[in-house]
């Protein structure tokens, strides 16, 4: 649970700076400023602090400073946000150096003890020795003396092929809990004198309440309030979730759904189908002459592929309990960015910053839902200041999670490649159509009315999400179109769909000029050799060249995306309409592996996702309204279904790259690419359910 404001001032636990406490039992309390939720950042930030503590691992626990705390101590944390693979690689070095000056310290506290300089002093294992005398003293007898010590200002880390603790597989701090049923999510927070509450949004977005009953239903057992939230929902606060449930399904409410309820799938998809012809676009890499090399092209391909709205579809429901009084608001919930569910709080409540404290759990899953928009947080605010003093507790149903949610963004993709006599690659234009996440959750993003997430591996260079070919003539641009439906981070995000764009296109090439689709794609990537590495390193892993098993065909992908580098091998079998992926070798150079195991983990849990969306995802809209409502009509991947799954990772240093994110976007090309040399048919609208295939 988060830590209290008398965690930090109790001196029985020392605090040597705001990253390490120190117990007088010898047990390291790291502080955790990001969001765990099953990516295992929360253990590699502590692995990164102990490294250079030099404390006893086995020591080690944790706990989370609330955002409230960090802008009171002016950020000293930094950053709470979790997603875009930023946890550790946006805050290694800060964490680090927090380890390190804590070290430091120490170790001048103990030399000013034993009056003796502190270079002659050592720290290991949370030890510290005076190598002249054979002293020897441990952190927690030091830990007062050392919080009273300015900090130091020239701090040195440590080269990370020394590092004893970083950089090893080591076990999860938060697993104990969580399978002893200890650990508290968002959903399991209980409070005395809690009351509950049920909510109902208008199912189609943008329109609004028009009217309900609440005569209807206040008479019903345990039903306090009937509240509406804003102009667009419906809240019953009951003294039980199910009661609230059921009374608000027995709510009679009248909706006044506006135009957007005469959209659909079919109206989004002609939309995005007009945006691929457009003369304007928006251009997100640009390199040469590419009309006049398509006009002047020996041989042209051309192909148009699409891809769906997706879900979250987070285990634990969206949920917050908020309690309002006229000085304070608390909020107890499961977030990505604790200081935005922080600003929200203070916005919905009317309350300033420094009367309003968010307390972060665990979280059931996030994905970028809980990152992107805070909607849960702010209703429970508006609600509980309907009830002043008393903790209200507001619970989404499944169908509201699904249907209410915030999805990746739909999009089509014109591609047209131009050869020239000698069976050269010489141009090729991706026009991509569709819909742009920072127009709607983050326009001060937005770069001269472009939207930089969408051209994810389309970029032209840089450290975030570079192209991998060299192509002499090269344009990717964008025909902005944002229907109604919310787009949002989804795992992955905009390479998900790039990624199948750029890599299946690259097998379609490789095909038309009869070339081996490894051999093909080398011989664009010569002055990209990350990119060529990793994808090298699957191909040889998985025996590329070489015969498979009968029956089985393989297919390549790689990507570079939140910093890393990443490839896969799929090896799959198809029998009539029954697709099995047997294995998957991916490679991953994320500049430093801080937890290899962990890592390992990551790249499984992203294959889970990214086939889940490619076999069984994908939403439909009718009546302007997502239609799909729970798992019997949004399905998931199940364990039978999972392949193999071998990882590589090969971090060449240098830089920091993401973990959780990159991998997703290479299972999905992968996989259809070795359908394709499977049955010679290249599909190329999503999901693969809507083709009759079976993912088996």
């Amino acid at each position: 649970m988060p830590l209290g404001d008398e965690a930090i001032a109790d001196e029985a636990t020392p605090e040597i700076n705001a990253w390490v406490v120190i117990r007088p039992n010898e047990t390291v309390v790291i502080r955790i400023a990001r969001s765990e939720m099953g990516q295992g950042t929360l253990t590699g930030l502590a692995q990164l602090v102990a490294e250079e503590l030099d404390c006893d691992w086995s020591k080690v626990t944790y706990e989370f400073p609330t955002p409230g705390q960090n802008l009171a101590r002016k950020r000293v944390w930094g950053d709470f946000l979790t997603a875009g693979s930023q946890g550790i690689r946006t805050s290694h070095e800060f964490v680090r150096k927090g380890g390190a000056a804590a070290r430091m310290m120490l170790v001048q506290a103990a030399a000013d003890a034993w009056k003796v300089p502190a270079s002659e002093c050592v720290a290991a294992d949370g030890v510290i020795t005076h190598k002249a005398s054979n002293r020897r003293t441990t952190y927690g007898k030091l830990a007062l003396a050392a919080g009273k010590l300015e900090a130091p200002k020239d701090i040195k880390l440590k080269d990370p092929k020394d590092w004893k603790i970083a950089g090893k597989g080591l076990k999860r701090l938060d697993t104990p809990d969580k399978t002893q049923g200890k650990t508290v999510y968002g959903i399991d927070i209980k409070l005395p004198s809690m009351l509950y509450a049920a909510i109902k949004a208008c199912p189609v977005v943008g329109g609004k309440v028009k009217s309900f009953d609440a005569a209807k239903i206040t008479s019903r057992a345990g039903v306090k309030k009937v509240v509406q939230v804003e102009g667009y929902a419906v809240a019953v606060v009951a003294d039980s979730w199910w009661r609230a449930r059921t009374a608000l399904d027995a709510l009679p409410i009248v909706w006044d759904e506006g135009d957007n309820a005469k959209v659909s799938s079919a109206s989004i998809a002609a939309w995005l189908k007009e945006g691929l012809d457009v003369d304007e676009a928006l251009v997100g890499n640009k390199s040469g002459d590419v009309k006049a090399a398509l006009a002047s092209a020996a041989k042209k391909v051309e192909a148009v592929y699409s891809y769906p709205y997706q879900n979250h579809a987070t285990m634990e429901p969206m949920n917050a309990t908020a309690r309002y009084t006229a000085d304070k608001c608390e909020v107890w919930c499961s977030t990505q960015n604790g200081e935005a569910a922080l600003a929200t709080t203070s916005e919905a409540s009317g309350l300033p910053l420094p009367k309003c404290e968010v307390y972060k759990t665990f979280l059931g899953g996030g994905f970028g839902r809980r990152s992107t928009s805070h909607d849960y947080v702010r209703q429970a605010v508006l609600i509980a200041k309907e009830v002043p003093g008393t903790p209200v507790k507001l619970l989404w149903s499944r169908e509201e999670d699904m249907t209410q949610g915030w999805y990746h963004p739909v999009t089509q993709c014109k591609i047209v490649a131009g050869f020239d006599a000698d069976n050269n690659l010489t141009a090729i234009h991706y026009r991509i159509s569709g819909q742009s996440i920072l127009a709607t959750v983050a326009p001060a993003r937005m770069q001269e009315g472009r939207d930089p997430a969408t051209f994810s591996g389309f970029y032209p260079g840089g450290a975030e999400a570079a192209f991998g070919y060299s192509i002499p003539n090269i344009l990717v641009d964008h025909s902005m179109r944002n229907p109604h439906i919310r787009p949002a981070f989804w795992r992955g995000v905009n390479i998900n769909h790039n990624a199948i764009y750029i890599e299946c296109f690259m097998d379609e090439l490789a095909k038309v000029v009869g070339m081996d689709a490894l051999e093909f794609r080398r011989k664009l990537m010569g002055k990209h050799p990350k990119h060529l590495a990793v994808l090298n390193a699957v191909a040889e892993k998985a025996g590329w060249g070489t015969p498979a098993p009968a029956g089985i065909h393989r297919g390549l992908a790689q990507a570079m995306v939140f910093g890393s580098y990443v490839a896969g091998c799929a090896e799959v079998s198809v029998d009539g309409n029954k697709v099995r992926v047997h294995r998957i070798v991916a490679a991953t150079d994320p500049g430093y592996a801080v937890n290899p195991a962990q890592i390992e983990r990551q790249v499984a849990g992203s294959f889970v996702y990214g086939l889940t969306g490619l076999f069984f995802g994908g939403c439909t809209v009718k009546d302007g309204r997502i239609e799909q409502e729970n798992f019997d009509t949004y399905d998931m991947m199940r364990i039978k279904e999972m392949p193999k799954v071998e990882t590589i990772i090969m971090p060449s240093g240098g830089f920091w790259g993401g973990v959780g994110e990159p991998t997703i976007c290479v299972a999905a090309p992968a996989v259809l690419n070795a359908i394709a040399a499977a049955t010679g048919k290249r599909y190329r609208t999503f999901p693969l359910r809507d083709h009759g295939l079976v993912l088996v």
